[in-house]
């Protein structure tokens, strides 16, 4: 196979510009006339609770898909082939899981983040503490859409990354601070549409070009390419990982994402449990339809590079779906294209950058200024949205190779010191807040210590595992769970530490956001299932440390 010369930048930078210049005007228009509507702080962060189940779902389904959609996720598929289809399930439980685990149970409490349930749960120090891993996240979580931004801007003018990321940022900043979660929600409905026709529509006219006759129905009908996939890569369909790397999907991508603030604001915004139990479903059907077009965008880059001999740099491998534009189709079908990734990372960086005023304005400074009135809390609110969107910025200025990798660590973050607090706190009313604590502390630290980034002479696993945060995960995340069960039976135990012990009215609010109408102290208190799910978590923690 030979390198083919290839300009993978628009070459009528003038009709890319005018494009991607309406759906801005579009966006901001949205933005302005949804700000109007926010007088208080539940405007801001959960849009006033007013959001319906359809607009919920297409908004939930905006925010998830990312920008990682067009550019992030096809390098992943790249390179891990189809592999990456158990990655792909996992990430899209979230969601579901969101609702189903915690959800709707922080819906009856009336939650601005799941931080809210923290502060609660077990107290101000360990808001401060979550609310602060949190903020990381979603930094680290909006770094990887400003990377994605930058590289969208850059082959959409031509200009060099660095140029492309400060422009690009600057003015996407000013959309995100604008709109609060009023704007976010209709943004977020309005891109979610705009990012799958600019997905599917070209994919299908990619595919009929590659001979495909299951070009009509690309996120399903590619299956008469497959002979010649096999032909021309045999190893395409492999499943050449060992159950163990498969298994360390779940800690990674599934117990990771289930903690993000940003997802969870989405049900918050339901103005009933109902409406946000049918968004759940709308949500499933839209993003189906992406991932799956997603996938065979990725399974089309495959087929391309083997049967044209094109060699995708690693540099360009984030690009693949914008590459197959630029080669198959008119300039004007790229330029929506373009279009539509714009609208995907505005989507996420609005529920990002919201995730971070609330988790600052609400959660953190809520602890130290209790009695802040709502109207210097929104004021900080807004200050922070800014200050967060141009920070990502300037992180974003030496990335990592995949624009992915700091989205997925943010997963891995996640799992170890956020999940266990909130699935814990929700469902065991043993749950000791010293012992949250620790937990937290210590399985976020050590995730950061083994990953690839930090300390690289320790790392566990290695290569794209070790990149994704799946050796790590598969280590820190169970023994963050056994760390927080086992410290908690001990603790409750012990009269020293009784101020740590859960109080009545942190069992009664267990009971509470369940929706029993009375208390019962024996409800959600099973020691022997807790310690049985402890020993587990030991047991695979073990594993997680054995040579990959």
């Amino acid at each position: 196979m030979t390198e083919q010369s290839v300009s993978w930048a628009l070459q009528n930078r003038a009709l890319g510009l005018g494009v991607v210049v309406l759906c801005f005007v579009l966006f901001y228009f949205v933005g302005w006339w949804s700000q109007r509507k926010t007088t208080d702080v539940s405007d801001l962060y959960v849009a006033g609770r007013t959001i319906g189940s359809v607009t919920n779902g297409l908004g939930m389904a905006s925010t998830w898909a990312s920008l990682a959609t067009f550019l992030g996720v096809t390098a992943l598929i790249l390179n891990l082939q189809v592999p990456f289809v158990f990655l792909w399930i996992q990430w899209i439980l979230s969601i579901p899981l969101i609702t189903l685990l915690y959800g709707t149970s922080l819906r009856r409490m009336q939650a601005y983040t799941p931080a809210s349930f923290i502060r609660e749960r077990y107290g101000k120090t360990a808001t401060v503490i979550v609310a602060s891993w949190m903020v990381l996240i979603m930094l680290m979580y909006s770094l990887g859409q400003m990377i994605g931004l930058a590289k969208a801007f850059e082959m959409l003018f031509g200009f060099p990354y660095v140029p492309a990321l400060f422009v690009g940022g600057i003015i996407i900043v000013g959309y995100v601070t604008i709109g609060g979660m009023y704007g976010a929600s209709y943004n977020a409905a309005f891109q979610m549409i705009i990012m799958t026709l600019a997905f599917v529509v070209p994919l299908g006219a990619i595919m009929k070009q590659m001979g495909s006759t299951g070009w009509w129905f690309p996120p399903l009908a590619y299956g008469d390419m497959v002979p010649s996939m096999l032909e021309l890569v045999p190893t395409f369909f492999n499943t050449n990982y060992s159950f163990k790397w498969y298994f360390a999907l779940i800690p990674a991508f599934t117990l990771g994402p289930i903690g993000l603030p940003h997802l969870a604001m989405r049900v918050f915004t339901a103005p009933s449990l109902k409406s946000a139990r049918w968004a759940v479903v709308w949500f499933s059907g839209f993003l189906g339809v992406l991932f799956s077009a997603t996938y065979t965008m990725g399974f089309a880059g495959n087929f391309f590079a083997a049967t044209t001999g094109t060699i995708i740099a690693k540099g360009d491998a984030d690009k693949i779906t914008l590459i197959l534009n630029v080669f198959y189709n008119p300039e004007w079908v790229t330029a929506i294209v373009i279009a539509g990734a714009v609208a995907a990372g505005l989507s996420t960086l609005n529920g990002n950058l919201l995730a971070i005023g609330a988790l600052t304005a609400q959660d953190i400074l809520g602890v130290f200024k209790p009695d802040m009135e709502d109207k210097d809390r929104m004021k900080i609110g807004y200050v922070v949205l800014f200050i967060a969107g141009i920070l990502s910025v300037v992180l974003a200025y030496q990335p990592p190779q995949f624009l992915v990798t700091s989205i997925l660590w943010a997963f891995g973050i996640c799992a170890s010191a956020v999940t266990p607090m909130i699935l814990l706190g929700v469902w065991w009313k043993e749950a000791n807040k010293l012992a949250g604590i620790i937990s937290s502390l210590v399985g976020g630290f050590l995730f950061i210590i083994v990953s690839p980034y930090v300390l690289p002479k320790i790392v566990l696993g290695a290569g794209v595992t070790a990149n994704l945060g799946m050796s790590g995960a598969l280590f820190t995340v169970p023994l963050a769970f056994a760390i927080f069960i086992f410290l908690s039976l001990a603790f409750n135990r012990i009269p020293a530490l009784a101020n740590f012990n859960p109080s009545d009215a942190d069992k009664n609010l267990v009971d509470r956001i369940h929706g029993w109408p009375d208390f019962d102290s024996s409800r959600y208190t099973g020691n022997g299932w807790a310690a049985l799910i402890g020993i587990v978590c030991i047991s695979i923690s073990i594993w997680g440390l054995m040579p990959w």
